[in-house]
C-alpha cells in the first residue's frame, strides 16, 4: 500500500532524510520511531504529499505522490502534530467542512459518516462547541476524527496520543488497533509502548536514515547476542568481580549498589550459552551467597536508545 524508495530531502546542504526505503503492506500498523530531528515528520509529510523530496520515489496504493498526488490525497488521512483545527468553527461545522472538501458530496451520507466518526472518537459531547474552547485532548481527537472522515485506505498519524490523559490514551491505542486490518496505518510516536501493544512491525530512522525494519518480537531476538542478567550476590566486591571476568562470555560488568553486605550487578554477555549456571557455581565454589540471579530482557526502549544513541553519548550519559 505504501512504496517509498531511495527517498533524500535537503534543505541547503542538510539532509533531513536521506536514502529512506521501506514498504507497508495492506492493512498493517507500522510504528515509526526516532529522536526528535531523525526525519520521521519530513519522511509522513512527503509521503502525504505536503512536501517535494529532493529525490527518490513514493507510491501510495499504486499511485505515484509527485505524479498523481490528488489521487494520494483521497486515499490518505493525515494527522498532524498539531491538528490542523479552524478556531471559529464548531466541531461539527469543521468536520463537516472537511467531509466535503474530502469529496463527500451527498448530504444524507455525509451526516451519517459524521455520526459514526463522532461516536468513534468519542467527541459527540462537543459536537456544538468551538474548537477554540476544547482542551488539548479533545483538539486531538476532533483532528483524528477529521483524518477519519472520507473513510480512507490509509491512515498516517504523527504523535496521535499527545495531550490526552491515561484513559483517552488506551481508548485511541484501541481504536487505532480496531482499525488496522482494514486500513493501513503509520504510526509515529515516542510512546514506546504504544508501538510494542498496537503496530505489527517497527521502522526506526536515525540522523535521517533507517537503522531497523522489522516486527517488535524481531527486532529484539536480533539483539538477544547481548544479553543482560541482574546478580546480587553475597560477598566481598572485588572478588567477585574478579572471578565473575574468568567466565567465558561475560564482556561487561556493571557494579550497581551494595546494601548489608549484597553486592548488585549488571552483566552484560554475548555468548550463545547461558552464563546461569556458570556463575551460581562460581558463587557456591567461592562460598559466597547467591541472592538472586535473573535475566533482563530486552526491550522495545533498549532497542531503540541502541540503535539511536552513539557510543560516545552513552559514554557522556
Amino acid at each position: 500500500m505504501i512504496e517509498v524508495k531511495n527517498l533524500t530531502k535537503f534543505y541547503g546542504n542538510y539532509a533531513a532524510i536521506e536514502g529512506v526505503t521501506f514498504t507497508v503492506p495492506k492493512g498493517r500498523i507500522i510504528g515509526f520511531l526516532g529522536p526528535n530531528g531523525a526525519g520521521k515528520t519530513t519522511t509522513m509529510k512527503i509521503i502525504t504529499g505536503f512536501l517535494t523530496p529532493s529525490s527518490g520515489d513514493v507510491k501510495v496504493c499504486g499511485y505515484d505522490v509527485m505524479k498523481q498526488d490528488m489521487e494520494v490525497k483521497k486515499r490518505i488521512g493525515y494527522l498532524p502534530e498539531i491538528p490542523p483545527l479552524y478556531n471559529e468553527m464548531t466541531v461539527i461545522s469543521y468536520l463537516d467542512f472537511t467531509a466535503k472538501i474530502k469529496g463527500l458530496k451527498n448530504a444524507k451520507k455525509r451526516k451519517e459518516r459524521l455520526e459514526e466518526v463522532l461516536t468513534l472518537c468519542t467527541i459527540t459531547d462537543v459536537k456544538n462547541k468551538l474548537t477554540s474552547q476544547l482542551s488539548k485532548g479533545y483538539k486531538q481527537r476532533v483532528g483524528l476524527a477529521q483524518a477519519l472522515i472520507h473513510d480512507p485506505e490509509v491512515l498516517i498519524f504523527d504523535e496521535p496520543t499527545i495531550g490526552l490523559d491515561p484513559k483517552q490514551i488506551l481508548e485511541t491505542r484501541k481504536l487505532i488497533k480496531s482499525l488496522g486490518g482494514q486500513r493501513t496505518i503509520i504510526l509515529s510516536t515516542h510512546i514506546l509502548p504504544e508501538v510494542a501493544q498496537t503496530c505489527d512491525r517497527v521502522v526506526i530512522i536515525n540522523k535521517g536514515k533507517i537503522v531497523a525494519e522489522d516486527s517488535p518480537e524481531n527486532l529484539s531476538s536480533s539483539l538477544k547476542g547481548a544479553k543482560r542478567t541482574h546478580l546480587q550476590i553475597r560477598g566481598p566486591r572485588n572478588d567477585i568481580e574478579t572471578q565473575l571476568k574468568t567466565i567465558d562470555g561475560i564482556n561487561k560488568i556493571t557494579y550497581e549498589t551494595s546494601q548489608d553486605g549484597i553486592n548488585n550487578f549488571l552483566v552484560e554477555s554475548v555468548s550463545k550459552n547461558e552464563i546461569q549456571e556458570q556463575i551460581a557455581a562460581t558463587v557456591v565454589r567461592n562460598n559466597w551467597g547467591l541472592v538472586e540471579l535473573h535475566p533482563i530482557t530486552i526491550s522495545l526502549e533498549d532497542i531503540f536508545l541502541k540503535l539511536t544513541t552513539s557510543e560516545k553519548e552513552a559514554a557522556n550519559g
